[in-house]
């Protein structure tokens, strides 16, 4: 017999786990990214251990990974678990940059980013599908567009040169 959630538009099976919230995770993500106030901001543990030269930001994106394999075990759909992976990509390769990236790494709180896009995709699935969507074709068209205007320039360049 199948189940309606209401407010949610989704029906599940008989026998079929429901998705829940986690507060573990929602403790986690604030731990990392906003534990700490200083004046109207606030901080983690995320950007401090970045300062650590070499492995701070692996054992950040370590951590940071707990709250993706709990979005998976939750049934979050892959869409929203493949954005919640590029965050964490652009939070560890971007942050990995001496200097640069340790500022980058206390303005973009990518725990609670990811920790947003589970709550939309257990509140309301459908609308969260299509913000995560519409994300990577924005994404797409923008990598596509640079690299159409950087192709452009190269031929511009060579015939220039020839």
């Amino acid at each position: 017999m199948p189940i309606d959630v209401p407010n949610s538009g989704q029906v599940y099976r008989a026998g079929e786990r429901l998705p829940v919230r986690d507060p573990w995770i929602e403790h986690l993500a604030y731990l990392m990214d906003g534990a700490i106030p200083i004046g109207r901001w606030s901080i983690g543990l995320d950007p401090l251990l970045g300062l650590i030269p070499g492995v701070g930001d692996l054992i950040g994106a370590f951590v940071s990974m707990v709250i993706i394999v709990r979005a998976v075990q939750a049934g979050v759909p892959r869409i929203a678990i493949t954005r919640m992976m590029a965050n964490l990509m652009i939070d560890t390769l971007v942050g990995s940059i001496p200097i640069f990236g340790d500022a980058f790494d206390f303005a973009f709180k990518a725990n609670l980013k990811n920790l947003r896009l589970y709550e939309q995709a257990l509140n309301n699935p459908r609308a969260a599908e299509a913000r995560n969507w519409a994300f990577f074709i924005s994404v797409l068209i923008l990598v596509a567009g640079a690299l159409i205007a950087l192709t452009a320039g190269l031929v511009a360049l060579a015939r220039r040169a020839f």
